[in-house]
C-alpha cells in the first residue's frame, strides 16, 4: 500500500483508544472498512446472536419447506421430497462454506459485486461486477416479493377455511395485501431500523418455539401411516417420464429454503467484527436451520395423507389443509397457520433490510440509474431510506404480475432462486480462478485452509444443477398459465442493465475494486 495511505489508515483506525466504537465497531472492522476503500456510515449494533437471528428468520427454512411443499409434492412425492431436501443440504452446505470465506476476507455491504470487482480477472471486471450487481437487485427484490406474497395468500387461506361460504377469492384482494405487507416491513425498517438488531433476537426465539409448536401437534395428532410408504415413495407427479428428473426439478423447493444464509454480507457494515462474527452467523444459520427443516419435512411428510387432496385444497397451500385435517380444528389450524405467517412477515423485514442495503452499494458505486438518490443515507433513521422506497415501489410492481395465481408464486420464487444463484456462480467462479492460478487472495479470519479449492469446485457444480433447473415449469406440460415466466424476466432484466452500461453506465462505473487499498 502507498506509505501515505498507510499513515492515514492508521489514524483512521486508531480513533477509539479501546479499539471499539459504536459506529466505527472494532479495530478490525475500521481496518476492513479502510481496506475497501469505504468510510463507515452505517451504524454496527449487530452482533453474532443478532445476525443469527437475522438470517435464520429471513431463509425461514422449516416454515419454507411446508409453503413451498407444492415443488416437492409434485417432483418426488412424499419420499422423493425427503431425499430431495437432503441432497440439496448436502450440496448448498459447500456453497454457503464457499460464501462464508468470502465473506470474511471482504466484508461488505456490496457482497457479491463487490467480490466479483475484487477477484475476477482484470479483464473482465468491470462488466462481470455490473452484472451481478444488477442479479442481486433483482434477486432480492423478488425475495421480497414472494415472502410478501406467500404472507398475504397464507391471509387468504385462513380466511377460506373459516369462511367457506361466505368469502369469495379475488385476484386484487393478494394484489393490496402484498403492497401492505411491503409497506409494514418497510416501516419496520425505518422507525424501529435502530432497534432491529433486538428485534432479530428476539424473533430468533419465536422462530424456534414456533417449530415445536407446530411439529407436535403434528406428531400427536395426525394419523401416522408407515415409514416404508413415506421413504419408499417417490413419485413423478409433474410428467418428466423420470423419477430422477422429477426430483431435479423439484430441487428448487428445497434450495428455496436454504437460501439467504449470504444476507447478512449486506448488513455486514453493520455487524461488529464482520470478518469473523459474519461467516460465522452463516454457519450456524445453515446448521439450525438445516437441522429444523429437515425434521419438518419428514415430519410433514408422514402426516400429508392424500397428495391430490391436500394439493386440491381451496387454501392454496397443502400445509393449510394438512393442519385442517390433522388437528380436526379450524381454530387449530388457523393459529397454526397465523405462526408459519407471521414468520414469514418477520423474513420479508429481513429481506427488506438486505435489499435496501444491497441497493445503497450498488448506487454508491454508479452502478444503478439515480445512484446519488439511492445510495443517501437518511440522517434521522441512519438507514438508506431511499433505497427502501424503491424497494416498495418495485416490489408493488411485481406485485402487479399476474398475482391471484400459484404460478404467480412459482416464478416468483424461481426467479429470486435463479438470481442469487447466478451472482453465487460469478463470485465463486472468480475466486476459483484466481486459486487456480495462484494469485494471492485477502487474508480471511475464518477460511477452511487447503480444502478451500476442493469446496469451491464443488460449490459451483451444485449451483449449475441447481440453476438450470430453477428454470424448469412445474409439470411438462405446459401452456401460457403454467409456463415458468421467470426466465422472461431474468433475461429482460439483464438485457436491461446491458443497456443502460451501454448507453451510460460505463463511463461512470468503475467497481469496488478501484477503491481498494492492498494491506501489506
Amino acid at each position: 500500500m502507498w506509505k501515505d495511505e498507510a499513515v492515514k489508515s492508521e489514524a483512521y483506525m486508531s480513533g477509539h483508544e479501546d479499539g471499539v466504537s459504536a459506529k466505527g465497531g472494532t479495530m478490525q472492522d475500521r481496518k476492513d472498512m479502510w481496506r475497501v476503500g469505504r468510510d463507515q456510515e452505517l451504524n454496527r449494533n449487530f452482533r453474532f446472536l443478532s445476525v443469527l437471528g437475522f438470517t435464520a428468520v429471513l431463509m425461514c427454512t422449516w416454515e419454507a419447506v411446508l409453503f413451498g411443499s407444492s415443488y416437492g409434492l409434485t417432483n418426488g412425492g412424499k419420499g422423493g421430497m425427503i431425499y430431495t431436501y437432503l441432497g440439496g443440504l448436502a450440496g448448498f452446505s459447500f456453497v454457503i462454506l464457499s460464501m462464508a470465506e468470502m465473506a470474511s476476507m471482504a466484508p461488505t455491504s456490496g457482497g457479491q459485486y463487490h467480490w466479483v470487482s475484487e477477484f475476477a480477472p482484470p479483464s473482465c471486471q468491470c462488466i462481470l461486477s455490473y452484472i451481478t450487481g444488477w442479479i442481486c437487485v433483482l434477486g432480492w427484490h423478488t425475495g421480497i416479493a414472494g415472502c410478501s406474497y406467500t404472507v398475504a395468500n397464507m391471509m387468504v387461506g385462513v380466511i377460506a377455511i373459516n369462511y367457506p361460504d361466505s368469502y369469495t377469492y379475488q385476484p386484487w384482494h393478494v394484489t393490496l395485501l402484498v403492497i401492505a405487507v411491503a409497506l409494514v416491513a418497510l416501516l419496520f425498517n425505518t422507525l424501529l431500523a435502530q432497534k432491529l438488531p433486538l428485534i432479530e433476537g428476539i424473533i430468533l426465539v419465536i422462530h424456534c418455539f414456533g417449530f415445536f409448536g407446530i411439529l407436535i401437534p403434528l406428531w400427536v395428532l395426525s394419523p401416522r401411516p408407515a415409514a416404508s410408504e413415506v421413504f419408499g415413495s417417490i413419485e413423478d407427479r409433474g410428467g418428466w417420464g423420470s423419477n430422477g428428473l422429477s426430483c431435479l426439478v423439484g430441487l428448487v423447493g428445497p434450495i428455496y429454503a436454504l437460501i439467504g444464509p449470504d444476507s447478512a454480507v449486506h448488513m455486514s457494515e453493520e455487524i461488529r467484527d464482520a470478518s469473523r462474527v459474519l461467516p460465522l452467523g452463516m454457519i450456524w444459520t445453515l446448521i439450525l436451520n438445516g437441522s429444523t427443516g429437515l425434521v419438518m419435512i419428514i415430519t410433514f411428510a408422514f402426516c400429508i395423507g392424500d397428495i391430490d387432496e391436500v394439493m386440491a385444497s381451496q387454501t392454496g397451500f397443502a400445509f393449510i389443509q394438512v393442519f385442517l385435517n390433522s388437528t380436526g380444528s379450524v381454530k387449530a389450524a388457523t393459529g397454526m397457520t397465523v405462526v408459519i405467517m407471521a414468520m414469514q412477515f418477520c423474513a420479508a423485514i429481513s429481506n427488506v433490510a438486505t435489499t435496501s442495503r444491497q441497493v445503497y452499494a450498488f448506487a454508491r458505486d454508479k452502478g444503478l440509474p439515480f445512484s446519488d438518490f439511492f445510495a443517501q443515507v437518511n440522517p434521522t433513521f441512519t438507514v438508506p431510506l431511499n433505497a427502501l422506497c424503491v424497494s416498495l415501489v418495485i416490489v408493488s410492481g411485481l406485485a402487479c404480475i399476474n398475482i391471484g395465481s400459484s404460478v404467480a408464486f412459482n416464478a416468483i420464487m424461481s426467479l429470486g432462486v435463479a438470481a442469487l444463484l447466478s451472482s453465487y456462480i460469478i463470485s465463486i467462479s472468480c475466486v476459483r480462478i484466481r486459486r487456480w492460478r495462484k494469485q494471492p487472495l485477502p487474508p480471511a479470519r475464518w477460511n477452511m485452509g487447503r480444502l478451500s479449492p476442493y469446496i469451491d469446485t464443488v460449490s459451483l457444480l451444485v449451483l449449475s444443477v441447481v440453476w438450470t433447473f430453477s428454470f424448469f415449469p412445474l409439470t411438462r406440460e405446459v401452456d401460457a398459465t403454467t409456463m415458468n415466466w421467470g426466465v422472461v424476466i431474468f433475461v429482460g432484466v439483464i438485457i436491461f442493465s446491458l443497456v443502460y452500461y451501454v448507453v451510460y453506465a460505463r463511463k461512470v462505473y468503475k467497481g469496488p475494486v478501484v477503491r481498494v487499498n492492498m494491506m501489506g
